[in-house]
């Protein structure tokens, strides 16, 4: 079955974020100037503005907890439509308490999310060539 929803694209600031996430490992943006990670990735840096940017592996046992989060019973863009009711959360990560990621908490009543809640990242395979981040509960 053809995936239904918005594939997101590569583009040249935040390519190696998604090669990593096809590979099943979460890569990250850090500035050489200040030593913080910028997330979303993009051409300088967020927090001092430099371009030396590099890259860095966080593996692919990622854990976290929910940071925020919001329901959504009506789906926003077409192919949504049955993964309803959607939970989109913002999730903490452990290791690096300042990098905080979004994505859908997979396999969760909306009656279950909490703040603080834990959760582990996996990735799912959408095309032959993409995978993209999400979370489960531990």
């Amino acid at each position: 079955m053809e995936f239904q929803k918005p594939i997101p694209l590569k583009t040249q600031d935040n390519s190696p974020y998604w090669d990593g996430a096809d590979r099943h490992e979460l890569i990250l943006q850090k500035c050489k100037s200040c030593n913080e990670y910028s997330h979303p990735p993009g051409p300088s840096c967020a927090k001092c503005g430099s371009t030396e940017l590099s890259w860095e592996s966080q593996g692919s046992d990622i854990n976290g907890k929910v940071y925020s989060y919001i329901v959504s019973y009506r789906p926003f863009l077409p192919g949504f439509q049955d993964d309803l009711p959607l939970i989109i959360a913002i999730v903490e990560l452990n290791k690096l308490l300042q990098v905080k990621l979004i994505g859908n908490i997979l396999q969760c009543s909306p009656d279950d999310i909490e703040i603080g809640m834990p959760v582990k990242m996996v990735w799912k395979e959408i095309t032959e060539d993409r995978s993209l981040p999400q979370w489960t509960q531990v």
